[in-house]
């Protein structure tokens, strides 16, 4: 019995050097160990029954001697792994002679004995005008070669072997050649030197031949461009004329003289022309766009390739096949489909021979007629397309360096590329990407599957099933026919058995079709280290995650997950809806979860404690509390400032939830952490809604948090969220508990900050006499504390203060203490708030041009660390002193920027104020109707218990206003 290669199975032992080294023991395959030592072998193996010297082992195989003798490790090595049966040492089929070493080749089978065994029986049948047995006897010669000879095996020795043994492969294939042209076999001389003679430099000896077929085939004129092709790249890179026998062949094709050239007559072969496109059914859903894109004209005079790619199941073949129909009237020389079994169960994916091989037969090609190396089946190929128009499917594709070598060459042929993976090696006109339908596609190709007065009756059903199927075509089809063959199901009934993450994909199966297979086959094709990326994806908090947040499950750098990230993007199992932001798709992130939960549990709890630690690091970072409250050795992660944290979190998304995954997962400490550090950047940013959400699902988790303070610091993070939207009553309940919580646990951080809150609460409610005291003591405990944020906030509240009482002097010292403290710390927020305070008294005690300058510098800086309720502020007040400095347009652009900055959040005392600033400078410009309007809002939403100056504003507007129009 024998192997394609035609060595003989049943022996002992059996070497290969036509290609890389490789021996077997019966059938065994053996390690060879490194490649040195494999080198020695060779040496043996192909001087067999000889001794061969220590010097001529080791002047052949080293540039310079080896600094200790390695020739005897390396041979005891040898007989380990050759000789397994356990023979002593002298029964090895390496003997050792005096001075050297000896391979005894009794029973061992060589190909290079066999080429030559095989090359004897070619010869005899050539020398008889056997040329079909001469042919197919040189192919089963040639097909002993895998490659380059000893390929990768250093030393002079094998270097000066392989050159011999490429030679003899040379000489057997221009042979082999030769006979060919005898038998008349033009194109397939054609196919297979095509490729060969553009190599650099050419082989005259195989482009004589190429000329002698082309001559053959009736294509004289390409025969001669071939003589003038090689004869300019041999003058430009060797500096010689082309020898004697092309020069004899190319006088042969001018004169025609067949008998010199030694062909006869060609043969026409009748062109078959073959649809082989699959059918279809029913409509195409929700791809309208992809298709008019995949059925446009291609270029008449290239070859058009379009790949489609796509998350599993979403419906890539029916798409191409759906273009290829309508595109097939265009192409006459046939239309081919080659299903390449990237992405099939139980399949090995198609190797670009054996599509060739389809390819050839599917245009004509007998299969006597083909090459076994890939390269000259793909020039075979080529050749037997230049002169066809194609439409050719190739589906399923694992890879771009599968496809490459099927495309075809003649011109206004056209490719329809359909992978998984994003072919970014292969030069594609166009791509199409597909996700998931549209909800309304997905709605009626459920409809058009079970019947539509059937889904009629269940719209709602029918659209939570579209989306738990993730509105994947395949998922939907599942679903659909499942719902056909059980006509007793309804729509909820499938819902019902689909909202389980444990049984959505058990349930998306129909005999040979599984979403979970789909899933599996792409997982199975990745890298180790892409299928660890991929197993920690479905632990992550939030839809949307980036390379940080994966960095941190994979405890790696970010560069490195991002490579990753991207290469499960080309995989098609990750989705990258903007530049550097991720998401999976639904059934993908069903299958990841299920891939998390098989992992360790040790390593999911430190895989979680990392990417929450960096949800941590990013929400203290962005805050500026500082380490008053916040501990020193939390570290801020990769976050180089408050501003790029703060970028980071405008891209998370829903922060409470991330709270709330941290609870679940069981890391209490982390989630009340998390929720206390994004009160002040949340609040920043208007958004108390979420602040308060987040801090009410950590505040039961508090009392089991290792973090005592933690108890007594929620409270007050609570009191804060809802001061800051002018909910007094509310707040002043969590400061009161947030004081005794901390007066009881002795944390004297958070009883200051309370005792601030509650001060303010004072201030704010115009209990003046209860506040002045209060802040003074608030300002010891801060400074006791060192808690600059407090102290910040209390020296603004004692400006403004002697700002009401008058005293603005005294006013701008507490301001500019606060100033100084701010910069001191470097807190670009705290000095933005400061200014503005300090621009406002300036504005309101006349100093106009000196409150513009301080309320510029704050909105820059408010802006810089994205304080939305500063920036309305300062820009409204900002545009107030442009207006008594005259600068009217610019008053107007700046308050109406202000009033852009309100969100439905926004204290309405501070609405207020903006609407009362714009109506003034609406009767500045003679407008006293859109005056009206503002002041009238003010009234109507404060109402008459609100508040009372901003009340008091409108009612003096809406007074000028009147006498505005009575003038008018």
């Amino acid at each position: 019995m024998r192997n394609e290669g035609g060595i003989m199975q049943d022996s002992r032992l059996r070497f290969e050097v036509l290609g890389p080294l490789r021996a077997w023991q019966g059938e065994t395959r053996l390690d060879l160990g490194p490649v040195r030592q494999q080198a020695v072998l060779a040496a043996l193996l192909l001087r067999p029954d000889v001794t061969v010297s220590h010097h001529e082992l080791t002047d052949g195989l080293w540039e310079r001697p080896p600094e200790s003798n390695v020739l005897p490790v390396y041979v005891r090595r040898l007989r380990d792994c050759l000789d397994t049966s356990g023979q002593k040492p002298r029964d090895s089929v390496i003997v050792s002679d005096r001075g050297g070493y000896r391979f005894a080749s009794g029973g061992v089978r060589l190909d290079v004995a066999r080429l030559e065994e095989i090359a004897v029986v070619a010869a005899a049948a050539e020398e008889t005008g056997d040329f079909i047995t001469a042919v197919d006897t040189f192919a089963d010669a040639l097909g002993l070669f895998h490659g380059e000879p000893l390929t990768g095996l250093p030393g002079a020795f094998v270097q000066g072997e392989r050159r011999r043994l490429e030679e003899r492969r040379l000489l057997l294939l221009r042979r082999k050649l030769r006979a060919q042209l005898k038998l008349g076999r033009f194109d397939e001389v054609i196919g297979e030197l095509s490729a060969l003679v553009s190599a650099d430099p050419p082989s005259e000896p195989l482009a004589a031949l190429l000329m002698r077929a082309l001559y053959g085939g009736g294509r004289q004129a390409e025969a001669l461009e071939v003589f003038t092709d090689v004869r300019e790249r041999l003058v430009e890179q060797l500096g010689v004329e082309p020898g004697e026998e092309l020069r004899q062949v190319q006088e042969a094709v001018l004169r025609g003289d067949d008998a010199l050239l030694g062909v006869s007559q060609r043969k026409e072969t009748p062109r078959r022309i073959r649809n082989e496109l699959p059918a279809t059914n029913g409509e195409l859903v929700g791809r309208e766009r992809e298709f008019a894109l995949l059925v446009e004209d291609g270029d008449p005079e290239a070859v058009t390739v379009d790949a489609v790619d796509g998350v599993p199941g979403a419906g890539k073949t029916t798409l191409a096949v759906r273009a290829a129909h309508r595109l097939r009237e265009s192409y006459p020389d046939g239309a081919l489909f080659v299903d390449l079994h990237g992405y099939t169960e139980g399949r090995e994916p198609v190797t670009p021979e054996r599509a060739l091989r389809r390819l050839l037969r599917a245009v004509g090609v007998e299969d006597g007629a083909m090459p076994d190396d890939l390269d000259e089946l793909a020039a075979s190929w080529r050749a037997a397309t230049v002169h066809l128009r194609l439409l050719l499917v190739l589906d399923n594709a694992e890879s771009a360096g599968q496809v490459r070598p099927l495309l075809p060459s003649g011109p206004g042929s056209r490719v329809l590329v359909t992978s998984r993976r994003r072919l970014s090696g292969l030069d594609a006109d166009r791509r199409v990407s597909l996700g998931a339908l549209g909800l309304e596609a997905a709605e009626r190709l459920l409809g058009r599957i079970v019947g539509a007065p059937r889904a009629e009756g269940e719209r709602f059903a029918v659209r939570a099933l579209a989306g738990l199927c993730g509105r994947l075509p395949l998922a939907l089809r599942i679903a659909g026919a499942r719902l056909q063959n059980r006509p007793m199901w309804t729509f909820k009934d499938l819902v019902d058995r689909m909202s389980d993450d444990e049984r959505r994909l058990g349930e998306l199966t129909a005999e040979d079709r599984s979403v979970e297979v789909a899933l599996r086959l792409s997982y199975e094709q990745l890298r180790p280290a892409e299928q660890r990326a991929f197993g920690v994806l479905g632990l992550t908090p939030t839809p949307e995650f980036d390379r940080l947040s994966v960095a941190a499950l994979l405890d790696c750098s970010p560069a490195e997950a991002e490579r990753q990230l991207e290469s499960l993007v080309d995989a098609s199992l990750v989705q990258e809806p903007a530049s550097g932001r991720y998401r999976l798709h639904d059934l993908v992130g069903v299958y990841a979860r299920r891939l998390a939960g098989e992992l360790p549990g040790e390593v999911v709890e430190e895989a979680r404690k990392r990417v929450y630690g960096l949800y941590l690091g990013a929400a203290r970072r962005a805050s500026e509390w500082g380490v008053a409250r916040f501990p020193l050795e939390s570290g801020d992660g990769p976050f180089t400032g408050q501003r790029d944290a703060s970028a980071w979190l405008d891209a998370v998304g829903d922060l409470p939830e991330v709270v709330t995954q941290a609870a679940e997962a069981g890391l209490d400490g982390l989630a009340c952490s998390i929720a206390e550090g994004l009160v002040d950047y949340l609040a920043r940013q208007q958004r108390y809604h979420e602040s308060r959400t987040a801090l009410q699902i950590a505040l039961p988790l508090a009392e089991r948090a290792e973090d005592e303070r933690l108890v007594s610091s929620l409270r007050f993070c609570l009191g804060y969220a809802y001061a800051m939207q002018g909910q007094l009553d509310r707040a002043r309940g969590w400061f009161d508990e947030a004081l005794r919580a901390g007066q009881a646990s002795g944390d004297r951080g958070v009883e200051a900050r309370a005792l601030g809150g509650l001060t303010m609460a004072d201030l704010i409610a115009g209990r003046h006499d209860l506040a002045i005291p209060g802040m003074r003591r608030v300002m010891i405990m801060a400074e006791e504390v060192g808690d600059g944020w407090l102290a910040e906030r209390t020296l603004s509240a004692l400006g403004y203060l002697a700002y009401l009482r008058g005293e603005h002097d005294e006013a701008l010292v507490h301001l500019g203490r606060a100033r100084d403290l701010s910069e001191e710390i470097g807190s670009p927020g705290m000095l933005a708030r400061v200014l503005c305070h300090s621009g406002t008294v300036r504005l309101e005690t006349g100093r106009f041009a000196e409150a513009v300058l301080d309320l510029r510098r704050s909105v820059e800086l408010a802006e810089e660390t994205t304080d939305g309720l500063l920036i309305a502020t300062s820009l409204a007040r900002l545009g107030a002193a442009e207006l008594e400095l005259g600068n009217l347009g610019e008053a107007f652009e700046l308050q109406r920027r202000a009033l852009t900055a309100v969100t439905e959040e926004t204290i309405i005392g501070m609405e207020s104020e903006i609407r009362n600033r714009l109506g003034r400078t609406h009767l500045a410009a003679g407008d006293p109707a859109a005056a009206r309007e503002h002041f009238e809002w003010v009234l109507t939403t404060i109402g008459p218990d609100g508040d009372s100056l901003q009340r008091s504003l409108a009612l003096e507007g809406l007074d000028l206003t009147r006498q505005s129009a009575h003038r008018r």
